[in-house]
């Protein structure tokens, strides 16, 4: 599996997937990404140690995820990433959290030392959607609630039970609201979510210009970022 990667497009940065303890929440109807975690404690700070010795500070950005949220990354893992930020001149970070976390976002940034851009998996804005059938435990209702936390959501699109009303409605949000979003394209794994095809050929069509955007970034597969598998 790769773990680290250099994205030079959009947002240049240095990316690094590292392992962490189970989800806390881990019963999003449509992830099967736990089989990362781990909660063997040496095995994960040995892998974590060697992934972070590959950057460079090249672009002063740098990316942390993981198959959860960061307050999941060992705290041995937290000591070496603020250490990595201060050898390498790293200025900027992102993290990704789960909602369940939103009030403790600045406590993290306060311990990293530098301004962290926090992403968050919405899925999507409609309420419905997200806790009833995707079963996220995010319960905000209104986009501005996420604003007041997290700077770049990360939207889901081509799952069957949407609707092109909806993803229009996300993406209209997204781009009022933030400055930065991810937008993954569902691909079908283990679970019983299944991918829309004909949804994902008109999203693909109709939002093309979003694929120039530089503050949206596009994930047709999981893997587009270059770490996974």
């Amino acid at each position: 599996m790769d773990r680290y990667n250099r994205i030079t497009n959009k947002n240049q940065r240095e990316i690094v997937l590292l392992k962490s303890r189970p989800c806390a929440w881990g019963k999003c109807r449509f992830c099967d990404y736990i089989d990362d975690n781990s909660r063997n404690l040496e095995e994960m700070l040995a892998l974590n140690a060697q992934v972070l010795s590959q950057v460079t500070g090249e672009f002063g950005v740098l990316e942390v995820i993981n198959s959860g949220s960061c307050f999941e990354l060992p705290q041995e893992t937290l000591e070496l990433i603020r250490q990595v930020i201060k050898e390498k001149k790293i200025h900027r970070l992102f993290f990704e959290a789960h909602w369940m976390y939103r009030n403790h976002l600045k406590k993290m940034e306060e311990f990293m030392g530098i301004p962290i851009t926090f992403k968050i998996g919405v899925e999507t804005f409609d309420y419905d959607f997200r806790e009833n059938y995707l079963n996220k435990h995010a319960d905000f209702r209104s986009p501005i609630e996420v604003r007041n936390y997290f700077q770049s959501p990360c939207l889901m699109v081509g799952i069957k039970g949407q609707t092109k009303e909806m993803i229009a409605e996300d993406i209209r949000i997204l781009k009022e609201y933030f400055p930065l979003g991810t937008i993954n394209v569902f691909t079908d794994n283990t679970t019983d979510v299944k991918r829309d095809q004909e949804l994902v050929d008109w999203f693909m069509e109709t939002y093309a210009w979003l694929l120039d955007d530089p503050d949206v970034e596009v994930l047709y597969e999981r893997t587009d970022f270059g770490v996974g598998d």
